[in-house]
């Protein structure tokens, strides 16, 4: 999942550079933290949050094979 989020952000940012994607697992979730520029937060959100929706509707669809369930957070 880590790959996936990171390939997105990428190509949405006019800074890929400092694009960071860090995974965990706890209990029965992975949990995939974006962290982007500053001034790149409004790209990967989008308009009333519907990119930051779609990338997370995308991951889940990615995720859906395994048992576990996928968190994205955007920082």
């Amino acid at each position: 999942m880590k790959e996936l989020v990171e390939v997105i952000a990428k190509s949405l940012v006019d800074h890929p550079e400092q694009v960071e994607v860090f995974e965990t697992s706890k209990d029965d979730a992975i949990y995939v933290e974006l962290k982007v520029a500053q001034e790149d937060m409004g790209k990967v959100i989008g308009k009333q949050g519907r990119i930051a929706k779609s990338i997370r509707t995308v991951v889940k669809a990615a995720a859906s094979k395994g048992d576990k369930k996928v968190i994205v957070d955007i920082k």
